[in-house]
């Protein structure tokens, strides 16, 4: 994307609007992803790497991750959960173009591309999860909300089986979180940065998750002192599992 382009999406993105609007923000984060991938999807074709720090696509990223207009926001409704779909399905995509940046297609991951990207992009990957651990809470909790405002003959079988797997896929995001951004030699302060995370949102999951899975993250938790070289994280995470355990 030509960097005239770029200002003019922030430029727009700045302009005046009512504080703490979930929907607004959420919009907003829309509109900086796909420039942040007309950007990526520019320099692939040049050949380069994306530069996160460059200036006006770190304001890109922070339109995105923009932890401080989820954290300005009143509490979660059950209204909010379309938005939040939204702000999260940006948030995830945007994630996925630099991690998994110069990747080569197939059925398999590209591993060697992942580890690279992960490597260069640490801090970055860090502050993404920070957000979306916390933003995916809040819609766990809209989630909730919802279901719980349907009629019975609105609980219809497909929305069971959608609900049920919200609940299920984020069990696998939490231990693939703890996984690549706490467990795998990451900077002592991003492994923190995560950890902090999964620990102020511990209530949310702990009723969350299906039972069946909140006993697989315990279990697989279990042997934590081993697997985390950073302290504070590691009480961190402790906490999230005892509150796990507090609900069997």
């Amino acid at each position: 994307m030509p960097i005239v382009r770029i200002l003019l999406v922030l430029l727009a993105l700045a302009s005046p609007a009512l504080a703490q609007d979930g929907a607004r923000d959420a919009a907003a984060a829309g509109d900086a992803a796909q420039a942040f991938r007309v950007y990526v999807e520019g320099v692939a074709k040049k050949g380069e790497r994306p530069d996160l720090t460059r200036p006006e696509v770190a304001a890109l990223f922070d339109r995105v991750f923009n932890l401080d207009a989820l954290n300005a926001l009143p509490p979660p409704q059950a209204s909010d959960i379309l938005w939040l779909l939204d702000w999260m399905e940006a948030a995830n995509a945007t994630n996925k173009l630099f991690t998994r940046y110069g990747s080569k297609p197939g059925p398999q991951p590209d591993l060697a591309a992942i580890e690279r990207n992960m490597a260069e992009y640490e801090d970055q990957y860090a502050a993404a999860m920070n957000f979306m651990i916390r933003g995916q809470a809040r819609e766990a909790v809209s989630s909730n909300m919802f279901w719980a405002g349907l009629a019975p003959e609105q609980r219809t079988r497909v929305r069971e089986e959608g609900f049920a797997g919200i609940r299920k896929v984020s069990a696998e995001i939490i231990l693939a979180t703890i996984c690549s951004a706490i467990q795998s030699g990451s900077k002592p302060a991003n492994a923190r940065l995560v950890a902090a995370a999964i620990r102020d949102t511990r209530e949310v999951w702990a009723s969350f998750l299906l039972p069946q899975d909140r006993a697989r993250v315990i279990e697989q938790l279990a042997d934590l002192p081993k697997r985390v070289p950073d302290e504070t994280a590691r009480i961190d995470l402790a906490a999230f599992t005892a509150a796990l355990q507090a609900v069997n």
